[in-house]
């Protein structure tokens, strides 16, 4: 049975003065964002106080890079995204690295959700590219679920007869994702990753892509070590992160099994638990 992680307020052997802490990986919704897709307002100080104390700050998301972007636009120089589920990561512009999907594996799963909803189903499939997401489905119910994660994203006749380089294809499900979509894409699952993302999103990737592989990535080239790297994360997409990271931390509101694999636990999304923990670790 694997150890219950450590709640925060009582974590034993935290150092009587701020850790030496010197990269900082969050994820994005049900992680930092409160229930309403909020970014906490004491970031941006937080953010400024972190950069004098030579602390890289690192957004970790199933979101796509141009969303991220936006999100941190006041901020976002010197700022490494670690997009789309760790397939694109991109530092002032500049690919730092990416894990590019097979076109015939993207129109496969475009397929695979086509029968699903010719079958009663109600999903849809967004094709992500380096430079935009491209969908099918026009329905505004649809598109709403699209536009909160894919700032550039286009309508097209065929998702996968577009030019760009795939690194992803994310499915929006109505219903359960756990429950419907990711049974219906079990078939890709010997030769790629399908992880549920989400309570109605799940990612298809290549075998070797990952939030975890990106940040061991960034750390070599950074020269920053697990024992320096504090990392929130609160559902199955997080996981990989959870081993890149002697201070990594699941949210009391994450799945059970990222809290099975997080050495500590921090506060719920709603309760500030990210800026409360990085306050509370490096003495802020």
């Amino acid at each position: 049975m694997p150890a219950i992680p450590t709640p925060l307020l009582d974590v034993p052997g935290l150092p009587a003065g701020p850790a030496d802490i010197r990269l900082i990986v969050t994820d994005m919704d049900g992680t930092l964002l409160d229930g309403d897709q909020r970014i906490p307002v004491g970031l941006w100080p937080m953010l400024a106080e972190l950069r004098g104390r030579g602390v890289l700050f690192s957004p970790a998301s199933g979101r796509q890079y141009a969303t991220l972007a936006r999100q941190f636009a006041d901020v976002a120089e010197g700022m490494v995204f670690i997009a789309e589920n760790g397939t694109y990561v991109v530092r002032d512009g500049v690919e730092l690295s990416s894990d590019p999907l097979e076109r015939a594996t993207a129109a496969g799963v475009a397929e695979a959700v086509r029968r699903l909803n010719a079958a009663g189903g109600d999903a849809g499939a967004v094709v992500c590219g380096k430079r935009a997401a491209y969908v099918e489905r026009t329905d505004e119910a649809f598109l709403a679920e699209v536009r909160r994660y894919y700032v550039e994203h286009r309508v097209v006749d065929d998702v996968t007869a577009v030019d760009d380089d795939f690194i992803k294809v994310a499915v929006f499900d109505f219903h359960s994702a756990e429950r419907s979509t990711a049974p219906a894409l079990a078939p890709f699952a010997g030769t790629h990753q399908v992880v549920v993302s989400g309570e109605h999103w799940v990612d298809v990737m290549t075998r070797t892509a990952n939030k975890g592989a990106a940040l061991r990535a960034l750390q070599q080239a950074l020269g920053i070590t697990p024992a320096q790297t504090m990392v929130f994360g609160d559902y199955l997409n997080d996981l990989e992160m959870m081993d890149a990271a002697e201070w990594s931390f699941a949210m009391s509101n994450a799945h059970p099994d990222v809290i099975a694999r997080a050495r500590h636990l921090a506060p719920s999304n709603d309760e500030n638990g990210v800026l409360r923990t990085i306050s509370r670790v490096l003495g802020l």
